[in-house]
């Protein structure tokens, strides 16, 4: 069989939806995923057959409208939703007629897509086929992002003669069952596994010394927003609860970030560190909030402190926080003192521990891709 993945919209989109083809493939499955041309490097590494279909890109297709004009950047949580929701739309009205061509040539018999690669789910309606949608990181659909991508893809819902995104035959979910919101939509469930690049390892990036280790990571896009390199990085890496010595840091990031900051902080160990093997060895995980981020600390069974960048981010981490296997702040740029006594705080209470390990045995409890990917066969 055809396995068509439409993908994309940045790394970590990629990160979390190539198992599940890798799982297709090792089934013995035909597999393409589609994906705008800025992401098929990374997916040809992944060792996945890739086409791309746009040139554009997510940063422009978030911050310029369809005319390319400059969008004005949301303030509030309501409206980094309508914002990310609108920009993915656009992104997908840019792929679809390259995935249609590819469509047509090709002809899948399934067509897999992400939460918000929504060209799968247009493709799925006019080619008749079925449809299976899985999240990205831990359940965060709202109303808000869906209305705002909806309205932006009107001219194409017209075209097909609709007038909303088509719901898929099957929706994988990839959220721990202890943290799922209690209204979210019926789910075939799904083992989260990484889905990253990897590098030559070093006894120091799987396992660690004595002390209590504490890593800080922005994600991947650390060398595309400022927010997300050096001054993500610095304060941290001051504060006092970090840097007394008592405590191991090591700091996931780009290489080029990482090089900026050995300069000042030359005793810090620093570089691109595949975060699912690094993981495991921390005592603490702070980072930005993305959802990939999210999903690989929650697999390791490690607590984790969130310092947003976006408001947004912290909405789906509100039922790890009550989980208790979390502390999110409000944002990225919270006072020395607060940020020092939730690294404090989780490192001295053992509960934050147990419960992460707790949430990473429900993930190891879920159906395998495998499993699942015996489950789309049946829709074929």
């Amino acid at each position: 069989m055809r396995f068509l993945f439409v993908t994309g919209g940045g790394s970590a989109p990629v990160h979390s939806g190539v198992p599940l083809a890798w799982a297709a493939r090792a089934a013995g499955h035909e597999v393409i995923l589609a994906a705008p041309e800025e992401n098929i490097d990374l997916l040809v590494r992944l060792g996945l057959p890739a086409y791309g279909v746009t040139r554009l890109g997510i940063v422009d297709a978030m911050l310029k409208d369809r005319q390319g004009n400059w969008l004005g950047m949301p303030v509030a949580e309501d409206q980094e939703l309508d914002f990310a929701g609108r920009g993915f739309a656009r992104l997908a009205a840019a792929s679809y007629p390259a995935i249609v061509e590819l469509a047509r040539s090709w002809r899948p018999d399934v067509v897999i897509g992400g939460e918000y690669n929504l060209a799968a789910m247009l493709l799925a309606h006019q080619f008749d086929l079925p449809l299976v949608r899985h999240t990205w990181a831990v359940y965060a659909r709202t109303d808000v992002d869906w209305r705002g991508a909806t309205d932006e893809l009107r001219p194409e819902l017209s075209r097909l003669g609709l007038d909303a995104i088509p719901e898929p035959g099957m929706f994988i979910d990839i959220t721990p069952p202890s943290i799922r919101p209690k209204d979210a939509e019926p789910a075939q469930l799904m083992r989260w596994a990484p889905g990253n690049p990897q590098v030559p390892l070093q006894p120091w990036m799987y396992a660690k010394g004595d002390r209590p280790r504490v890593v800080l990571t922005s994600g991947s896009r650390s060398t595309l927003s400022p927010a997300l390199g050096i001054d993500f990085f610095r304060p941290l890496l001051d504060n006092p609860a970090l840097r007394d010595g008592d405590v191991e840091v090591v700091v996931a990031t780009s290489e080029p970030v990482a090089a900026q900051l050995l300069d000042d902080y030359p005793e810090v160990k620093a570089g691109f560190v595949p975060l699912d093997v690094l993981a495991p060895t921390a005592d603490l995980v702070i980072h930005h909030g993305g959802g990939v981020t999210v999903m690989t600390v929650l697999n390791a069974g490690t607590p984790q402190l969130v310092l947003p960048e976006m408001l947004a981010s912290a909405q789906p981490m509100r039922l790890v926080d009550e989980y208790g296997a979390s502390i999110t702040l409000p944002t990225h740029t919270e006072p020395v003192n607060v940020v020092s006594a939730a690294v404090t705080g989780i490192l001295s209470d053992p509960s934050f521990k147990e419960r992460a390990l707790e949430l990473a045995a429900e993930i190891a409890g879920l159906p395998r891709q495998t499993e699942v990917i015996a489950e789309i066969e049946k829709m074929i």
